[in-house]
């Protein structure tokens, strides 16, 4: 289909409402917002703003979980020619007193409680230490921003501009204190559609969210993509796998954003019956070949996408086309999305040739450099001509696609051959009885490391280290079975569905000891 012909966020939410009117852009819980009923909103919260002084230049924290008000607040600071700070729901007081100083917020838009956090307790706590704060809106009282007069479209250069950042997204890595990556109008738009286009979306889908909208996959990924394609937005509040599969089955979703954690939550849940799914087509989801190919045979999403990608590239930069064959799929991540460059360097930044695996770096839609406290790490990710080293080894195959191997920091080094933990838990995860996988390096005074693997089995599968070992010096190379295999009941992932693999290199050292 035709992209939008908006390149600021701002415009979009407009020229959607005109082209879709009472088509429904989201629904969460009871709620169902129409794409004019969302510019409408939007309009409102902008007007609000505005009043409170909120223009371009400045910037609002949105501290929300997925909630329709996360989507209307956020369109309407567009509206007001603002930037969002998104902040995590999952932030302790200590971690959003950093946050708000990092960011130099204005305002403060927030949930009052999320799961163990008392949002109201904490910004009670904090006011008066950020002198830039000048006022902190619980959601309970978030109709004093959609009560009043609608703001009007802004005139050229008094509102946001395609190339001015839209959002401040805050991302962990290996620094001390989460990055911030600002992303732009532009990019968010063109990136996202251009994602959607990868899953073949329409106005006709649904598309399930339970990831969070302030990491990347949420809003520069999946909002963006569903939402420049007229689709509806299903959004969850917070990951619950029963709950997922009703979403799914009550909503006629057609899509859904997922990761290997949450598949394997969803396809073990007592409740998943392939008939309450039926609907799934397509989606999105990371992972080893066997994840690919689970989302897509026992979830049900047959041309669900397999993608590379990072917040500092929009949230992907490379995605499967959703038809192409399932096993092509599950091989690689796809070709660079358009707009995107991808190459292989070697250590000293050589290009590496075809098929030969080195460091992945990426340029086109990737951010000009983080902001804030981490503004001084920029240096060491872009090149002088523009590449983002992204910190991960991978291919490019012959037809340009790329397959990735692993994050540089989490390669394994046994006997000097280097093992990437995904190759070894996408053999683990080929066993039948095998629902999660997650593999680690642990020291060994011989050999430099050991690979420690912990296994979450399938209900009513009886497993045993020997089983496991003989399948995989069955599929794969000997340096690639396991020196060791530990059975747990579930595995430490982050609030996103990803491996914790700090947390299991520990729990493979203690058992070292």
């Amino acid at each position: 289909m035709l992209p939008p012909y908006s390149r600021s966020l701002s415009d979009l939410v407009f020229e959607q409402a005109e082209r879709y009117g009472s088509h429904p852009a989201v629904i969460a819980g009871d709620r169902v917002l129409s794409y004019a009923a969302l510019a409408d909103r939007a309009a409102r919260v902008a007007g609000a703003l505005r009043e409170r002084g909120i223009g371009r230049g400045d910037r609002v924290g949105l501290l929300i979980n997925n909630r329709a008000e996360w989507i209307e607040a956020f369109f309407g600071v567009m509206i007001a020619g603002a930037a969002v700070a998104a902040f995590s729901t999952w932030s302790t007081a200590d971690e959003l007193d950093w946050l708000i100083g990092d960011s130099g917020i204005s305002l403060l838009i927030a949930v009052d409680r999320f799961a163990d956090n008392d949002y109201a307790d904490h910004t009670k706590a904090l006011a008066g230490k950020h002198p830039g704060l000048r006022e902190t809106l619980l959601l309970s009282g978030f109709s004093a921003l959609t009560s009043g007069a609608p703001a009007a479209r802004s005139d050229p250069g008094i509102g946001s501009g395609a190339a001015d950042a839209a959002i401040y997204i805050y991302t962990s890595g290996s620094s001390s204190r989460p990055k911030s990556v600002p992303l732009t109008h532009v990019g968010i738009i063109e990136n996202g559609f251009n994602i959607g286009q990868r899953q073949g979306y329409t106005p006709a889908d649904r598309v399930l969210l339970a990831p969070p909208l302030f990491w990347s996959y949420g809003s520069a990924n999946a909002m963006s993509a569903a939402l420049t394609h007229g689709a509806t937005l299903v959004l969850q509040g917070k990951f619950d796998p029963g709950e997922a599969i009703a979403l799914i089955e009550q909503h006629g979703c057609t899509a859904m954003y997922t990761l290997p954690a949450m598949t394997s939550a969803v396809v073990s849940h007592p409740s998943f019956a392939p008939e309450r799914v039926r609907t799934l087509r397509t989606g999105l989801t990371i992972g080893a070949p066997q994840d690919v190919l689970t989302a897509a045979r026992v979830l049900g999403a047959y041309q669900i996408c397999n993608v590379y990608g990072q917040t500092e590239s929009y949230g992907n930069c490379a995605v499967t086309p959703h038809d192409w064959p399932l096993e092509q799929r599950a091989a690689c991540q796809g070709p660079p999305l358009p707009g995107v460059e991808i190459r292989i360097v070697d250590a000293d930044g050589a290009v590496m040739p075809t098929d030969e695996e080195g460091f992945i770096e990426v340029r086109g839609y990737v951010m000009h450099g983080y902001t804030g406290a981490s503004a001084e790490q920029t240096s060491g990710v872009i090149a002088e001509d523009g590449f983002f080293r992204t910190g991960d080894m991978g291919r490019l195959l012959a037809d340009g696609s790329i397959s990735f191997s692993g994050r540089i920091s989490e390669m394994i080094k046994k006997g000097g051959i280097n093992i990437s933990p995904a190759e070894v838990e996408d053999v683990l995860m080929r066993h039948e009885g095998v629902a999660l996988a997650g593999v680690v390096g642990v020291t060994d005074a011989l050999q430099g490391q050991l690979l420690a693997a912990f296994v979450v089995p399938r209900a009513g599968f009886s497993l045993s280290g020997d089983v496991l070992a003989a399948h995989c010096r069955a599929l794969a190379s000997r340096y690639k079975v396991p020196d060791f295999i530990e059975f747990r009941t579930e595995l430490p992932v982050t609030v996103t569905g990803k491996l914790m693999r700090r947390e299991l290199k520990s729990m493979a050292e203690a058992l070292r000891r």
